[in-house]
Order: C-alpha cells, then structure tokens, then sequence
C-alpha cells in the first residue's frame, strides 16, 4: 500500500510538471514567434494549438522508447473522448444558455475531425501501426496546416502590438524559458510513464486501463483549463476549435510520431471499447455543432457519457 501511494503521487507531480512546463513551453514559443515576425494569429493557429497538445505527444513518444506502446494508443483515445465529452461538456455547462458559434465549422473543420478519427480507427483496427500508415497519419496533419495557415492568411487580423511590444523587450528571457520548459517537459514525461508503468504492475492491471483514463484525463488538462476559461469569457469559438484542433493533432500526430519510432501494438481493450466510444462521440459532436452552439443540456448529456465511459472502464458499472 505504501508503494502504491508513493507512485500515485510519484505520477500526479510529474503530469503537475509536465502540464505546467507546456504551459511555459507554449507561452515563450508564442512570443518568439511575434519576434521573428510571423503574424499573431498564425503562431496561434500553430504554437497555441500543438502546444496544449505536447503533453500528449511526449508522454506517447517516452511510452514507445520505454516499450509500453500500448500506452500510446490508450492515451490519445483515452484524450479524445475526455475532450469531447468531459471538456466541452463542462465548457457548454459552465457557458450559461449555450455555446454559440459564429465561424461554420461544417465547410472544412468538423469533416477533418471526423476523417482524423476514422483514419485513426481504420489503421489499428488490426491490432499494430506500422510507420507506413503512421507516415499517413502525418500527411493529414500536414493537409490540416497548410489549411489553418491558408485561412488564416484570409483572415488576418490586426497585429496585437501590446504582446510585440513585451516580447521584444526580452528575446533572451523568452529563450531561456523555452530551453529550461524543455527540459522539464522531458523529464515530466519521462517520470509520468516510469510511474504508470510501476502503478500498472502493483494494481495487476494492464497499462491502457491506466492510461485510457489517469493518463489521458492530466494530458487533457490543458485543454480544460483553455476551454473553461473561453467559456466563461463567452469565447465559444476559442472553446470549441481547441476540442477540434487537438483532436486532430492527437489522430495525426500523436500517434503518427510514436508509430515512425517503432511499430506500436494496439490493446484489444481500447480496440472494442475505447475507439468505439471515440466514434460515437466524434459523430455525436459532429451533429451537435451543426447548428452552431452547444446547449448547457447537450452538456450534461456529454458528462452522462463521459462518466459512462470511466465506470466502464474501470469495470464500476
């Protein structure tokens, strides 16, 4: 029992470590950004965007490199479904009346965030991703950039002078920062996955039970935080375009990565219970959002299933 509670808290540090690394990570890559002069929104569309997902994505690639593929897997369905129906259900909760949507996310969003997911689902449905189907995986994050940086070109907006001005103040101290985030970042992930690993040998349970839920729930907290704050300043865009984007990036990259390192092997468990689930939840957002808001009782019903999904998981119900 004394192992036990020492790596719970071994595990819960070191995702603390590796969110609020990110954050640093995010915040500084930003601002050198604006100081080489690519336009604010553009970093914002790319930085922004990836950088609440690093968490995902180093955890995935420490994962392979420590022979725990499987965790991988687990981890980006396991984010997935908390961003769908845990983060944009608490988000539409928190919200008021609704989450209202300007921008039409039907013409070019909503399908590459159904088609990362059903490419996802197609290229470990037998069991392993190999590297030529992980190349794929990175090809549709490439056709997902070239598309965010085309519209934000046509829809540039006024460059935010307040955020130049702090940044080229201090172009070594925002350096420094991303060196320093960098390494915390390595070693937060490095330890998160020592420790999962450790946790699913003293429970006796399999590593993507673990990951599928603790692991992918710290990952995502970022995007929580990112969410409930737009929410409640009434930035449903901002709210849900991050559930959008980082769904993406989880399909395409964090998965696409791992799999060039090393073949990864996929769990039966997260075949027949996690993926499905991640389906119905993509299919489910993608028809909630087509009239553009999110009622505070769609919400609800995405906390009913994401709280469905962790008794089930971890066989309560």
């Amino acid at each position: 029992m004394g192992n036990l509670f020492l790596y719970l808290l071994f595990f819960g540090f070191s995702l603390f470590v590796l969110i609020k690394a990110s954050d640093y990570f995010t915040d500084a890559a930003e601002k050198i950004g604006v100081i080489l002069g690519f336009n604010p929104f553009i970093v914002g569309v790319t930085i922004v965007a990836i950088g609440t997902s690093i968490p995902e994505l180093v955890s995935s690639i420490f994962a392979v490199l420590k022979d725990s593929s499987e965790i991988v897997i687990a981890n980006v369905v396991g984010s997935n479904i908390a961003n769908i129906f845990l983060i944009l259900g608490v988000a539409a909760v928190i919200s008021g009346k609704h989450l209202a949507v300007e921008y039409d996310l039907a013409e070019v969003d909503l399908p590459l965030f159904v088609g990362s997911a059903f490419l996802l689902a197609l290229t470990v449905r037998n069991g392993e991703l190999y590297p030529g189907e992980a190349i794929l995986l990175l090809l549709g994050f490439v056709v997902y950039t070239l598309y965010a940086v085309n519209s934000a070109k046509e829809n540039e907006p006024e460059e935010d002078s307040e955020l130049s001005e702090e940044s080229k103040e201090n172009p070594l101290k925002q350096t420094m920062i991303l060196v320093v985030s960098a390494v915390f970042i390595f070693l937060g992930a490095n330890f998160s996955i020592d420790s999962l690993v450790k946790l699913s040998e003293i429970l006796n349970i399999g590593k993507e039970v673990i990951a599928v839920i603790a692991l992918a729930l710290g990952t995502s907290l970022p995007e929580l935080f990112v969410s409930i704050s737009a929410a409640k300043k009434g930035n449903a865009e901002l709210a849900i375009g991050n559930v959008v984007g980082s769904n993406i990036f989880n399909a395409f990259v964090v998965m696409g990565v791992p799999g060039l390192i090393n073949h990864l092997e996929i769990p039966e468990t997260v075949l027949t219970d996690g993926v499905p689930v991640m389906l119905a939840g993509t299919i489910l957002f993608f028809f909630t959002t087509q009239f553009k808001k999110v009622t505070r009782w769609e919400g609800w019903l995405f906390l009913i299933f994401y709280l469905w999904f962790v008794g089930e998981t971890v066989k309560i119900f």
